[in-house]
């Protein structure tokens, strides 16, 4: 292996805690991997990983040099863009991790579009609504709504999304419907939960020009935004959830909008993106569509 390859495959070890999976993703076998880290310790005169039985992890040294290294593929990834011209047509593997309803209304029905664009960009899209680790799983992108916690990643905004509350017609006919948004208190909802911190989030509504938060009693809590819908429909009790992921069964009459007077703070999406990945050619025009494709959805 070359040294550039070493650079990566060290990273990638780094990133993956483990030899094997290192050398699957990047196609190389096992053994290359470590005779190639065995012989770049060598050179260093360091030990770069420290090796158990069911992980590796980076030593001092190690991480220092894996800081490094990754500022300098950055730099690398940048400059082999500009000579091959893969700024104005970027190439290359791009893993998205994507929540569920976004893939399946806004993103993928779409993506032919992007393919046409950029058909040199082979794409890798998880789904689901779990946070990821970026580094750990390889991720080179994630779209996410709502509030962000993770202060080591880049974020670029790409829309703001109208929300609504609503129920099914059989729960509203059983608890009846709310006047006002102190009546909130009185009702049931769905809890949405988050998997990192076992927390509910609240409703929330603009009350005398002032953001106003509503813990409502549940008996059931998801982490999953189909399954929040879902819950919903069989008259678990109220949601409050942006207006695109519902808009066919508040057509058909499947889910009926409540206290639609009173303003409701918009959720924010974000495209997110690790730190020294932020130069990548194939993330840059990936989020640029990105922005593009959520401003006209939302723009209709």
């Amino acid at each position: 292996m070359d040294k550039f390859d070493t650079l990566q495959l060290f990273t990638r070890i780094v990133e993956l805690g483990s030899f094997s999976q290192a050398a699957d993703q990047l196609n190389i076998p096992r053994a290359t991997a470590s005779n190639a880290i065995k012989e770049l310790e060598s050179n260093l005169q360091c030990r770069l990983l420290e090796r158990t039985t069911r992980h590796v992890r980076p030593s001092l040294d190690g991480q220092a040099f894996y800081e490094r290294c990754t500022q300098i593929l950055s730099e690398l990834d940048d400059a082999e863009s500009s000579l091959r011209n893969v700024i104005a047509q970027p190439r290359g593997l791009l893993r998205v991790d994507l929540s569920g309803a976004h893939a399946t209304k806004i993103v993928l029905p779409n993506i032919d579009q992007f393919h046409q664009l950029y058909p040199d960009i082979e794409l890798v899209i998880s789904t689901g609504d779990r946070l990821v680790d970026l580094i750990r799983e390889g991720i080179d992108c994630v779209v996410r709504a709502g509030r962000l916690d993770d202060s080591t990643l880049i974020a670029r905004h790409l829309v703001d999304m109208p929300q609504v509350i609503c129920a099914s017609p059989d729960y509203l006919n059983k608890h009846g419907t709310p006047q006002q948004p102190e009546d909130l208190l009185s009702h049931y909802c769905v809890n949405f939960f988050s998997t990192s911190g076992g927390r509910n989030y609240p409703f929330e509504l603009m009350v005398n020009g002032k953001k106003q938060d509503y813990f409502l009693k549940s008996w059931i809590a998801v982490n999953d935004a189909e399954n929040y819908v879902l819950s919903a429909l069989r008259g678990a009790g109220l949601i409050q959830v942006p207006r695109y992921h519902v808009a066919n069964e508040l057509k058909d009459g499947q889910l009926v909008e409540v206290l639609s007077e009173w303003q409701i703070p918009k959720m924010s999406v974000s495209a997110l993106y690790p730190q020294h990945r932020q130069l990548s050619p194939r993330v840059r025009v990936f989020v640029a569509w990105l922005s593009e494709l959520y401003t006209g959805y939302f723009s209709k």
